[in-house]
């Protein structure tokens, strides 16, 4: 008979306290606990992570090492397990070539459909990819876009030709092309472009035509400055240096493919018409209406195909993703939406017994559209799965077969077991997920006053229906609307217009050496401190540099490379870890060394550290509610939202004068009780005279609102439009206003 449970002995990796849990298999599991307290830690880093390497085990070395690698977790012993799918917050991202079409595998369905029954007749369905030879447009390689001179960059019409007006690298004075231009007697070196007439400014540029019709005043054999540039670094065959794609960086875009228009295929392909339709126009549609087109074709060789990419098509909507198309690409989908782009792929599979591990599942999702994830969740637990979630939402924990918490709080104060059993035991219990669950929130009744506006003036972005909004300064304002309403567009549009700061869910940028304090700048700080003290040079106390251990580079591992077999990380035998040579660590202040500096968390080095620019860093750090992070701690380890969380505490260090702040969706990854927290730092900002704009969906930010624009009233399409903009108290007739009535926290 099959184990029933999946038994935890002993488990320590990161932060947890030698654990033991049974879960149970074939139910929904959600496991809670604050911000840091080391859920991650179990569910991604223990459970999945032996699931993975065990499974892993069972290929040959030459086959493991092409699949995702797995670190062996720190465990007695589990057992109960069946092969893990992960499905995080990882952006989808691909390459170029990668759409919500190809990901979900919808794009291969419509491929075999337009093979069969399209007419004319051009191949098989490899003619309708843009991925294959047979049926990519030969112009863009199946792209949609080409790269073109951005030639609005090239020139600065205030400059003169001898003040460096043409802006491209060897074009000023004494630059390899210079005297090709400004010698040309037609051209005056001395008078700045924009006191040119057209004409000329168009010959500079273009030559060709433009040029011959200035007359007989620029040589026969005279090149466009276009034409020039686009010859040396877009029509070059050879390996472009590094210098070369900054330029092209700096110097071009990317446009819409003038062959193919975005469509990515060959002309013959594109030509391809079912039911009246072309495929490129299908890709185009959103999903829900490609949904109930897909009925309408009734040809009887294709109809299990038609029920398939119906099937696919179908539980994008069902998981609230009918606004997107097929053929968006998966670079620009954000990391809710990629999220259950992934899960979608699983949804028609027919294996059972399999080991489902969800990251916040509901990230992104208005309240009124969780129903539909949780509704996924009950499918794949009902097809005879185990469906483990790590979920601060209660709308996900209502319906869990087993609640799990883990803290009592984060860093070295959580890891332990305090709590297992129902939702209904859960809301009983005395735990920090229990408290939150039980504190009613208010909608603010005196919303601060603004001091002026940031106007989004026609805004069209993506589906902005000619959008105009004033956006108060000096307060909090929160965008809401279901998912795919507008939102991003708006704040992009709004950043577009006006300067400002983005705190976005994007990873932190980190080498396996960023810690907290070299992201927050604290590091600078304290090697000074130290420098001080001991008498000896700042950099001695970067690991980084001459005070490195030279056994490890300053690592404190050493990692040896297996060939085809995983690759193993041990402690460097010379500083034990410790990441420093003997006399760096031999200097101490206070009795500390500088190593033991790493080991301090946040809220211990404010005491220890006696240094204005350290306390004050580190207090930004305290203040987001990060003062448990140990210094030293590898970013790598952090969870989505107290990475997010570093990233405000570095606004916080760097803000100067009055800035305008756009967040997207900063409660990703937080407790129900780190959103006070949260709430507070916001709340500083702009008390501090900066404004504050976030995207959210939690309720308890949007009743903290000053300002509220509802966007909607619906996704894609059949949103764009602004309906509601004032204090939050006022806001009705919209899913907001119903979650805000409906939340039972309220």
């Amino acid at each position: 008979m099959a184990q029933r449970t999946i038994r935890i002995r002993g488990a320590r990796t990161h932060n947890l306290k030698s654990l033991d849990l049974d879960v149970p298999r074939g139910r929904i599991t959600v496991f809670v606990g604050v911000s840091g307290s080391g859920k991650s830690s179990l569910v991604f880093d223990t459970v999945a992570a032996e699931a993975g390497h065990q499974l892993n085990e069972t290929f040959p070395p030459f086959t493991r090492n092409r699949l995702p690698r797995w670190s062996r977790p720190e465990v007695d012993w589990i057992d109960g397990l069946s092969p893990v799918v992960v499905i995080d917050q990882r952006r989808l991202g691909g390459n170029a070539r990668s759409t919500v079409g190809t990901a979900t595998d919808a794009w291969t369905y419509l491929r075999l459909l337009f093979s069969r029954v399209g007419t004319p007749y051009v191949g098989e369905s490899n003619h309708f990819s843009f991925n294959d030879p047979a049926g990519l447009c030969p112009a863009c390689h199946g792209l949609g876009e080409v790269v073109v001179s951005a030639v609005e960059r090239f020139l600065d019409l205030d400059r003169s030709l001898k003040e460096g007006a043409i802006l491209l690298p060897g074009f000023g004075d004494g630059g390899y092309w210079y005297d090709r231009y400004a010698d040309i007697g037609e051209f005056d070196a001395d008078t700045p472009l924009r006191e040119w007439t057209a004409p000329q400014r168009d010959a500079l540029l273009y030559g060709g035509e433009q040029a011959a019709r200035l007359g007989g005043g620029l040589p026969k054999d005279y090149e466009g400055v276009v034409d020039r540039f686009e010859r040396i670094y877009l029509h070059t065959p050879d390996q472009l240096s590094d210098r070369k794609r900054e330029v092209i960086a700096r110097f071009t875009r990317s446009d819409g493919c003038p062959d193919c228009r975005g469509d990515r295929l060959k002309p013959e392909s594109r030509r391809v018409t079912v039911g009246g339709r072309t495929i490129g126009e299908l890709a185009r549609m959103e999903i829900a209406e490609l949904a109930e087109w897909v009925t309408g074709v009734t040809e009887p060789a294709v109809a299990p195909v038609v029920a398939a990419l119906r099937a696919r098509l179908d539980a994008m909507v069902t998981i609230g993703l009918g606004y997107l198309c097929l053929g968006r690409a998966t670079t620009t989908l954000s990391g809710g939406e990629s999220q259950r782009v992934k899960t979608v792929k699983h949804l028609g599979s027919s294996l059972i017994e399999m080991l489902y591990v969800f990251d916040e599942p509901t990230v992104g999702l208005h309240p009124v559209d969780v129903a539909a994830m949780t509704t996924l969740l009950e499918q794949l637990r009902d097809k005879g799965n185990t469906v483990l979630v790590v979920e601060h939402d209660p709308a996900v924990m209502a319906v869990a077969d087993r609640i799990v918490e883990i803290g009592p709080a984060g860093g070295e104060r959580g890891g332990e077991l305090v709590f297992q059993g129902t939702f209904a035991g859960l809301r009983r219990a005395a735990t920090p997920t229990a408290a939150a669950l039980t504190r009613r929130r208010r909608v603010v009744v005196s919303p601060r006053t603004p001091r002026s506006h940031h106007t989004v003036a026609g805004a069209t972005r993506n589906n902005l229906r000619n959008v105009t909004v004033d956006i108060p300064a000096g307060v909090l304002t929160v965008l809401t609307g279901v998912a795919g309403s507008g939102k991003s567009s708006l704040a992009a549009e709004l950043l577009a217009q006006h300067d400002g700061v983005v705190v976005d869910q994007r990873p932190v940028g980190a080498s396996r050496r960023s810690t907290p304090v070299t992201y927050t700048g604290v590091a600078t700080a304290i090697r000074r401190l130290f420098a001080r003290r001991t008498g000896l040079p700042a950099g001695l106390f970067s690991p980084n540099s001459a005070g490195g251990c030279p056994d490890c580079g300053g690592l404190g591992i050493v990692y040896t490379d297996l060939a085809f077999l995983d690759g193993q990380e041990t402690v460097c035998a010379t500083c034990r870890g410790r990441r420093f040579t003997a006399e760096v660590l031999g200097r101490r202040v206070d009795g500390l060394s500088i190593a033991d500096v790493d080991d301090l968390t946040v809220a211990e080095a404010v005491d220890r550290l006696d240094e204005p620019a350290v306390v004050a860093a580190l207090g930004h750090l305290a203040e987001v509610g990060l003062g448990y992070l140990r210094l030293g701690q590898p970013l790598s380890t952090l969870s989505g939202g107290e990475c997010q969380r570093v990233k405000i505490a570095k606004e916080l260090r760097e803000a100067a004068g009055p800035t305008l702040y756009v967040l997207d969706e900063p409660t990703t990854g937080l407790h129900l009780r780190d959103i006070d927290t949260l709430l507070d730092v916001l709340d500083a900002l702009v008390e501090r005279g900066h404004t504050v704009v976030v995207i959210e969906h939690h309720l308890d930010v949007v009743r903290r609102a000053d300002w509220l624009v509802d966007l909607g009233p619906g996704p894609g399409r059949h949103g764009g439009r602004i309906l509601y903009q004032g204090p939050v108290a006022g806001i009705a007739g919209t899913a907001t206003a119903r979650a805000l009535r409906d939340d039972p926290q309220a």
